[in-house]
């Protein structure tokens, strides 16, 4: 079994992160922009399924990886199980 871990937005992801996310993760942070008003930034999650890593930001954006090994960025509604 393994676990899953939380880091902010723009913060070097844990050791725990697959190499292969890194590079999806990193084109989601930079594409994040700052917020004027002081909020804070939005969390990733990394949660393993079936022993495939999953990282999701609060905002809906979700990197996996693709069939050939590398990262898939995606927004949680492009799953292809929603509700039409």
């Amino acid at each position: 079994m393994q676990l899953g871990t939380r880091w902010t937005s723009g913060e070097e992801p844990p050791r725990a992160v697959p190499e292969a996310l890194r590079p999806g993760i990193l084109s989601v942070d930079e594409a994040t922009p700052g917020d004027e008003l002081g909020q804070p930034r939005p969390r990733w999650t990394l949660t393993w399924l079936e022993g495939r890593p999953i990282a999701e930001l609060d905002t809906g954006v979700v990197v996996t990886l693709g069939p050939d090994g590398r990262a898939v960025v995606r927004h949680d509604d492009e799953s292809g199980f929603g509700g039409n």
